[in-house]
């Protein structure tokens, strides 16, 4: 697959929108927590545990698509995704 400018830039808006996503998700967590919520520690691990991972997958998403945004900025041959 040869990435173009159109899939850099859909990379890019996924991982923005996990980031704003899952970082109001973990603002909202932590002001539940503060508040003194009540609950089972499973949920507080399985709830931190999906803000990491999403932001990881942000991550790496968005080092994807910044790789293929610059090879198609530079006119440099695009990045397979063998490449990433």
């Amino acid at each position: 697959m040869r990435f173009e400018r159109k899939h850099a830039l859909l990379l890019l808006g996924v991982a923005v929108w996990n980031v704003v996503t899952f970082g109001n998700f973990a603002r909202n967590l932590w002001e539940t927590y503060q508040a003194g919520e009540e609950r089972p520690t499973g949920y507080w691990v399985a709830h931190v545990v999906l803000v990491v991972v999403n932001v990881a997958i942000a991550a790496v998403l968005g080092r994807l698509g910044l790789k293929a945004l610059r090879a198609t900025r530079d006119g440099a041959r695009t990045p397979s995704a063998l490449d990433a």
